[in-house]
């Protein structure tokens, strides 16, 4: 057992009174003196915020001006009178002897008043205390600068802009040729054609109003603007028409259309003669619709039948798909890889006329196109013949060949469905007794074909092109007015 040691009571330290008093003055003092510290602080903190209560921080700058102790109501009327500068600002937009004007009144230019004034006031009062704290220490020691936001009428300018490129905008014109005496010769030169940068200028007015706003004045009522034209030069130039390669006639597709009539006849040639002379170069992608451009009566075009919502009607254009048809059986000849083709809703007697079913392509920008791709070495022409006294329709694909070859089984009718019974409408618009047909029978079927492309003892492209023809009733209106 181990017994503790005794000190002495005479040994033991006893702290003095005196010390006693100085270290709980001391801690006193260090209390008090916090406590006034603090009392200070939340003072002063009081005091700034009441002195701005519904007012705007020190150090927050709009455009560079300062708002500090500014009501929201106080900023909104500043910057209204800012406004007043816009009023005599007019542009005056010239290309030649092209001319827009565009007046303050239409542009209708003003600040955002309204949003400026909240997202100054904003600065400091977002509701989370340490955010809060760090935006105005920011505002106070460095100062935060915001920007306004001036309002216009965009849709005014772009409305100005696209009127101006429909009177200025040209397209450029590739070359045009033709294959004769084993030779390629031109039949239309190449042309330069020039567009509107509408988002160049739209900038540059954009520029103006800005400046015009940081500055607070202008030094000229109207500003006048140089229209930026560019040039676009064409595809296919006159220039370089010895270097295509094209050496001989690669594929050759027909369709005969007899008993169309006058108004399909003209649109078959039309159409065929916008699609001749056009040149496709090594690994692009010929697209029939881009090519062909809009099909409308504006464009020349006539009225005559075509397939519309289920059903066979009068509409510009009719014949279009006689032409898409022919060039889709060129292709096939040439051997090239078909990227987009697709088959009527019917079977339609003119592409039975010298074919069997199943090798036909309809078109209608912008959804159905006929697209392929020249996988050959070297360019390639579309030559178009078409005989209106032989109610046939040619089309020639002139390049160099490469030794590929085309294998093509006839298409395979797998089955096929009799066309519904006929329908008779009653129309009111046609005497009673009178009968007129409106829509033409035609049988359902399923129709196959396989198409592969050999290059060198090596299939380059395969395909099985498979179409499924609706029956399609005849359609009758049954005149009923006495």
């Amino acid at each position: 057992m181990v017994k503790e040691k005794k000190v002495p009571a005479s040994k033991i330290k006893k702290t003095s009174p005196r010390k006693i008093a100085l270290s709980r003055f001391f801690l006193f003092s260090v209390i008090g003196l916090f406590l006034f510290s603090v009392t200070i602080v939340f003072s002063t903190i009081y005091h700034f915020e009441k002195t701005y209560q519904n007012k705007i921080y020190p150090g927050v700058r709009i455009d560079g001006k300062t708002f500090s102790g500014n009501t929201q109501t106080e900023v909104e009327k500043y910057f209204l009178t800012q406004d007043e500068i816009f009023n005599k600002l007019n542009f005056l937009i010239v290309f030649e002897d092209k001319i827009a004007t565009l007046s303050a009144k239409e542009l209708n230019i003003s600040h955002d008043r309204k949003l400026s004034s909240i997202q100054a006031y904003s600065i400091g009062r977002t509701g989370q205390f340490l955010s809060d704290s760090l935006q105005k220490f920011t505002a106070l020691t460095k100062g935060i600068e915001l920007t306004s936001v001036i309002n216009l009428n965009h849709d005014f300018i772009d409305d100005i802009l696209e009127n101006l490129s429909e009177n200025i905008d040209i397209n450029p014109d590739d070359a045009l040729f033709r294959f004769e005496n084993s030779k390629v010769i031109l039949f239309r030169t190449s042309k330069t054609g020039r567009k509107v940068n509408k988002e160049k200028t739209k900038q540059e007015i954009l520029s103006i109003i800005n400046e015009v706003a940081k500055n607070g004045k202008t030094n000229f009522d109207l500003m006048k603007i140089n229209l930026p034209v560019e040039l676009i030069s064409p595809n296919i130039t006159t220039e370089n028409s010895n270097d295509y390669g094209i050496k001989e006639m690669i594929g050759k597709g027909t369709s005969k259309f007899t008993g169309s009539i006058q108004g399909r006849v003209h649109n078959i040639a039309l159409a065929a003669s916008r699609i001749e002379g056009h040149l496709v170069a090594p690994n692009a992608v010929f697209s029939f619709n881009d090519t062909l451009g809009d099909v409308s009566a504006a464009t020349g075009y006539q009225q005559a039948y075509i397939i519309k919502e289920g059903r066979t009607v009068l509409g510009d254009g009719g014949g279009v798909c006689q032409v898409s048809t022919t060039l889709f059986r060129a292709a096939l000849s040439s051997g090239l890889p078909i990227i987009e083709r697709h088959a009527h809703s019917y079977r339609v007697s003119y592409y039975e006329q010298d074919s069997a079913p199943g090798i036909d392509a309809t078109v209608f920008s912008p959804s159905f196109d006929l697209k392929f791709q020249n996988n050959t070495p070297h360019h390639l022409l579309i030559q178009a013949t078409t005989d209106k006294n032989a109610y046939e329709l040619t089309f020639e694909i002139y390049g160099t060949s490469d030794g590929r070859k085309v294998e093509m089984n006839k298409p395979v009718v797998l089955s096929q469905i009799p066309p519904p019974p006929d329908v008779f409408q009653d129309d009111p618009s046609l005497p009673k007794g009178v009968v007129k047909q409106v829509d033409w029978k035609a049988w359902g079927a399923k129709v196959s074909f396989d198409y592969k492309v050999i290059k060198d003892n090596e299939t380059i492209f395969q395909k099985n092109f498979f179409t499924n023809y609706q029956p399609w009733q005849a359609v009758f209106l049954r005149g009923i007015r006495e």
